[in-house]
């Protein structure tokens, strides 16, 4: 299964994303910090609501998205706990 982002479309399809899915946990999207149009598609470098950034990447050629972590979510940059 490929990387999901749920988003608004208004005018054209991607317009801001909403939500993402990342290792099957969804988060929800805080802020977007910058968005840019490159040959073939549209970057977004987000901050979701629990902390972590991705850059996310819509390819309008395959019609799918990409989804790249920049900084993991302050719950999972922790080690896990010892029993």
């Amino acid at each position: 299964m490929g990387d999901r982002v749920e988003c608004h479309s208004g005018f054209t399809y991607a317009e801001r994303p909403l939500a993402l899915t990342w290792r099957g946990m969804r988060y929800e999207v805080a802020a977007v910090e910058a968005q840019w149009r490159i040959p073939g598609g549209t970057r977004f470098r987000v901050r979701t609501a629990a902390g972590a950034r991705f850059e996310l990447l819509y390819v309008e050629l395959y019609d799918e998205w990409r989804v790249h972590p920049l900084e993991p979510a302050a719950d999972e940059s922790r080690p896990p706990a010892s029993p």
